[in-house]
């Protein structure tokens, strides 16, 4: 079981942090992190979505690219986010569910990107990929889908900043997180402790007030809420801080 670090304090984030490549976008070692999935937004209010959820102590905002073939669903480019980079301080964590993202590293890059992760199901060169995401000063991810052992991760976790365990299978928001996933985040913290890495640990999927502190306790350090958050009844800063609260029993 995983020690809980405390949540960072919310004051002067969106102030400090803004952009950040990867040679100054500082790894996740001490605390838990919220990366609220634009996902979950009202297409047609993206910005405001963004906006709302400035101030609220979140790190990082979550973007889904999906390409309609590797999932079965079609959701960001390109001018999105170089629309999300125009309007807002907090760096923008791409999350490629796209066939041959070799191919656009260098597109969602000079859009505003400044993390990429990839899937290791699309990348027959997962290693190669994550070293050219560093290449373009961006923090470099890697994805694994349910059905995916958690140890083909192990030889590409010294290349990665980020290590993203699928609690859903993905392609639409609001599932229900698969318990058993929980599991392969237990495995895949493990890895990278006995390497001595400094790696991220994220969980992407049905993360809710519900079951977020589980998913800390396995050893996740960054949570990834679309619905829970963006979709809460009294609002995202609501979302925000009931996932926090829950972390923190």
């Amino acid at each position: 079981m995983a020690t809980i670090a405390p949540l960072r304090p919310h004051a002067g984030l969106s102030d400090i942090i803004r952009g950040m490549p990867r040679s100054t976008w500082a790894p996740c070692r001490d605390a838990i992190r919220i990366a609220p999935s634009l996902l979950a937004a009202d297409f047609g209010a993206i910005t405001d979505a963004v906006h709302a959820l400035e101030g609220t102590g979140i790190e990082r905002l979550h973007v889904d690219v999906m390409d309609g073939v590797f999932v079965p669903n079609f959701t960001f480019g390109t001018d999105t986010v170089r629309v999300l980079k125009r309007e807002t301080r907090l760096p923008l964590e791409l999350h490629l569910m796209i066939v041959e993202p070799d191919k656009h590293l260098e597109l969602f890059r000079d859009a505003g990107a400044d993390a990429i992760t990839v899937h290791y199901e699309a990348c027959p060169h997962l290693h190669r990929t994550l070293v050219r995401i560093r290449e373009l000063d961006c923090r470099s991810g890697a994805a694994i889908n349910p059905s995916t052992p958690a140890l083909l991760l192990d030889d590409v976790l010294e290349v990665m900043d980020l290590a993203l365990v699928m609690t859903i299978d993905p392609g639409w928001g609001g599932q229900k997180l698969i318990p058993r996933t929980l599991r392969k985040v237990a495995r895949v913290r493990e890895e990278i402790t006995r390497q001595g890495l400094e790696t991220e640990v994220e969980v992407d999927g049905g993360v809710d007030a519900s079951n977020a502190r589980a998913c800390v306790e396995a050893g996740a350090d960054v949570l990834v809420a679309g619905t829970a958050i963006l979709r809460h009844e009294q609002g995202p800063a609501a979302g925000v801080a009931a996932i926090e609260a829950a972390v923190a029993g």
